[in-house]
Order: C-alpha cells, then sequence, then structure tokens
C-alpha cells in the first residue's frame, strides 16, 4: 500500500501545528530578521551617504524618514500583517482555494493603497514637513527626496505585500533571499546616483530615493515570479473580487495600520517638538538617534512574521493554548534581542551617531537621547511582538488602546516636561515611560486571555 504524498503546503501547515514551539519559531524567525535588518540597512545606507552632503541634506532626511517608514510599515507590518495572517488561517482551517483567491485580493489593495498615499505626499508634502518644523534648507531637502521617494511608492507597497502572501505560508526564506540580494546591489547604486560617476550626472539627495525605488521594483518583480511561476504554496488565481475576502485581509489590516500610524505620530511628534525648542542640529541629532528604535522595528518583524503565521494556522485549526504559547515565547525572544540593543546603545551612544556626522550638537542631544530611552527598548520590543501575535489571533483591541496610551504620555507628558523643565531631558524620560506602558499593558492583556474573551 503506498503512502499518499503530502503537499508543501500540506507539510508546513503541520509543523507549524505540531513542531517544538521555540526551536520553530527560531527557525522561521532567523531568515526573516536578516531580511528585515537588511530591509532597513536600505534606509541606514541612504542616510549615510546622504550625511555627507551637510546637515541640511541630513536634517531633511529626518523629516521624510517618518513618513517613509510609516509607508514601510503599513505595507509590511500592517497590511502584510492582515495578508499573511488571512493566508496562515486559510491553510490552518484547510480552505485552499480561498488562500489562493487572496493572493488577488492582496494584489488590488496595495495598489491602491500605494497610490493614494503617493497622491497624498505629492500633493500635501510640504505643510506635512513645516508641520513637522522643517524650514529653508533643510525642507527644501526633504521635498526633493521625498517627492522622488513617494513617485514610485506603489513598488514598497506591492514588493511587501507579494512578500507577505509567501510568509503567511510560513516560507520566511525566498522573501529573506531577495531582499539580502538587492541590498547587494543597493550598496554601490546609491553613491553612484547621489554622486554621480562618468557619464552618470549627480543626482544629489534624489539621488538616494532614485535608489531606494530601484531596489523595491526589482523586489517587486522578484516576488512576483514566484508566486506566478507556482513555486509558492499558494497560487494566482483570476477571480472577481469578493467582499469576504477583501474583510479578511483588511479587518486585521486596517486596525493594525492605526497602530503604525500611532509609533509614527509619536517619533514624528517628539521630532516637532524638538525642532520647536532648539536648532537643527539638534533636529538630526534626535532624528538620528531615534532611527534606531526605526531599526528596531523591522528586527522585531522578523519576529513578528512567523508570529502571525504560526498564531493564525494555530488558531485556525483550534489549538488555542499552542497560540498563547507561541505568542508569549516570541515576546520573550523580541524582550532579550532589543533590550540588549537598547542598553548598547545608552552605553556607547557616539558609536552610533559618529556614523552619520560629527557636528557637536547633533551628537549631543542624539546621545541624551540614547541614554535615557535606549534601556527600555525591551518593552517596545516586547509589546510589538505581542502586536504582531494578536495580528494573527485577529484580536487587536489592547495593542491599539496601548498605542494611544503611548502617544499620550509620550507627547502629551513631553510637551508638559518640556514647558516645566526646560530640557529635552524631560521629553526623552516621557518617551522612556510611554514604551514601558506600551510593552507592560499588552503583555497583560494577552497573557490573561483576552484573544479569547
Amino acid at each position: 500500500m503506498t503512502t499518499p504524498k503530502i503537499s508543501l503546503a500540506e507539510a508546513r501547515t503541520s509543523r507549524i501545528l505540531n513542531a517544538p514551539v521555540l526551536p520553530l519559531l527560531l527557525s522561521m524567525a532567523w531568515p526573516n530578521i536578516v531580511i528585515m535588518v537588511a530591509q532597513a540597512s536600505t534606509g541606514l545606507i541612504e542616510t549615510w551617504w546622504v550625511a555627507k552632503l551637510g546637515t541640511d541634506a541630513l536634517a531633511g532626511m529626518a523629516l521624510v524618514f517618518p513618513p517613509v517608514m510609516l509607508m514601510t510599515m503599513i505595507s509590511a507590518g500592517a497590511m502584510g500583517g492582515g495578508i499573511s495572517s488571512a493566508v496562515a488561517r486559510a491553510l490552518g482551517g484547510g480552505q485552499r482555494a480561498e488562500a489562493d483567491t487572496l493572493v488577488l485580493h492582496a494584489i488590488v489593495i496595495n495598489i491602491v493603497l500605494g497610490l493614494a498615499f503617493s497622491a497624498i505626499f505629492l500633493a500635501f508634502g510640504e505643510p506635512i514637513y513645516r508641520m513637522l518644523g522643517g524650514e529653508g534648507a533643510e525642507l527644501e531637502a526633504a521635498l526633493i527626496y521625498s517627492n522622488v521617494v513617494f513617485a514610485g511608492n506603489v513598488f514598497i507597497w506591492l514588493m511587501n505585500g507579494l512578500a507577505s502572501v509567501i510568509r503567511g505560508t510560513g516560507n520566511m526564506l525566498y522573501p529573506a533571499i531577495v531582499i539580502c540580494v538587492g541590498i547587494v546591489f543597493l550598496v554601490p547604486i546609491s553613491p553612484l546616483l547621489i554622486f554621480g560617476f562618468g557619464p552618470i550626472p549627480a543626482m544629489g539627495i534624489a539621488g538616494g530615493g532614485a535608489a531606494l525605488l530601484i531596489f523595491y521594483l526589482g523586489g517587486t518583480i522578484a516576488m512576483a515570479w514566484y508566486i506566478f511561476a507556482g513555486r509558492c504554496a499558494v497560487r494566482f488565481r483570476w477571480d472577481r473580487l469578493r467582499r469576504d475576502s477583501m474583510t479578511s485581509i483588511l479587518r486585521v489590516g486596517a486596525m493594525s495600520a492605526i497602530t503604525s500610524i500611532q509609533t509614527n505620530v509619536t517619533i514624528g511628534g517628539a521630532t516637532a517638538l524638538v525642532a520647536s525648542f532648539t536648532a537643527v542640529s539638534a533636529v538630526a541629532g534626535f532624528g538620528t538617534g531615534a532611527r534606531l528604535e526605526y531599526l528596531l522595528i523591522p528586527l522585531i518583524f522578523g519576529i513578528g512574521a512567523p508570529l502571525v503565521a504560526l498564531v493564525g494556522t494555530n488558531i485556525g485549526a483550534g489549538q488555542r493554548q499552542r497560540a498563547l504559547q507561541i505568542a508569549l515565547t516570541g515576546g520573550a525572544l523580541a524582550f532579550v534581542l532589543t533590550e540588549a540593543i537598547g542598553l548598547a546603545a545608552a552605553i556607547w551612544p557616539e558609536h552610533w551617531l559618529s556614523l552619520f556626522s560629527a557636528d557637536p550638537d547633533m551628537i549631543e542631544t542624539g546621545s541624551a537621547y540614547l541614554r535615557i530611552v535606549g534601556p527600555t527598548y525591551g518593552f517596545f520590543g516586547l509589546g510589538l511582538s505581542l502586536y504582531f501575535a494578536s495580528q494573527g489571533a485577529g484580536r487587536l483591541f489592547w495593542p491599539l488602546a496601548s498605542g494611544f496610551l503611548r502617544i499620550a504620555i509620550a507627547l502629551g507628558g513631553g510637551w508638559i516636561a518640556l514647558r516645566w523643565t526646560g530640557s529635552l531631558n524631560g521629553l526623552f524620560y516621557a518617551i522612556g515611560l510611554a514604551l514601558v506602558v506600551y510593552g507592560l499593558t499588552i503583555l497583560i492583556a494577552v497573557r490573561s486571555g483576552a484573544w479569547f474573551k
């Protein structure tokens, strides 16, 4: 009697439902951590080269970085989490045809949202960056870079959306390979377009934006080929757009987008407070210091994306306690990694800041921020990883509530502290306290079984 063949999708789903939790999570997380750190390094590469153009260019990038990270976080983490969660829950429930249908819906959603956000920032970029404190040469640099990036924003959305489809099947390795290969090409392309060489003219800060778009265009092509060629565990199929499939993605993705906006509102609002209180070099210092916090997001996403697939698949299969165990294990892992980075940044802040500028005011402000806020980074990692696990569960009330608490403490409390103390340190202490409250609130909610009430 011959044993029936098990398909690739069935084998992956069986492993997600039965393998030991920690080894399973680590095996899925490491390639995803590589991909996310590599993807985040695209921004660092851009910043390092643009810093050679002067402090105004660096401050301009600090103004644009929150909106660009917002696009990345919503497309990869929020809407991408909704896509991965929907695919994982469909596969966990044995609904293969539904999982295939979700590919088309994911593409349509990402194209529409990518074009919509492009229109917003191309039409209203100047007032947005003025609201963040931009003026003069820094505002001019911000607009040049922003207009280039948002002109091709749809490729950021498409690449992240297609990668999320692949991750929803439990395959973290292929997206990691694509993005790492893309980074290899980005390293020489970025300075080539910024400074020019031979017949290629120097584009200045616009060249950095153009190089970034080339990276995302190449990634979009590679992800689309993998799915359309039938190499993915789910297949693309033409079908009419259905409300239930749209809802399956958007119910999680739209609520998750609010969380992404919360993070960027916090950093963007804090940037505006710094800009209202001090000089452009201090804005560059705060922006460069806060960029390390942004670098934590893709690192946590490296753990969070597997959590979406693992929790979603197990809940789809009715294995609630295993889903909760996976979430808490992932939260603990994220806390350890991000706290280690935060402590290192607090002890040696100059090592990070001096990569971008030698301006003493910039380094002084950035160092103060990292010494105060760095030791609380572990709670940010804890809360954000449990937010991703909550995406897999399709339960996002407590992550959203915690995000609003963070905004109130960081910006409201920071504004009061800034006015009472007359020092940026008061603002930085409020930002650190907000991170601690954010992480502990989500942990208590998830651990108490809020997903299942």
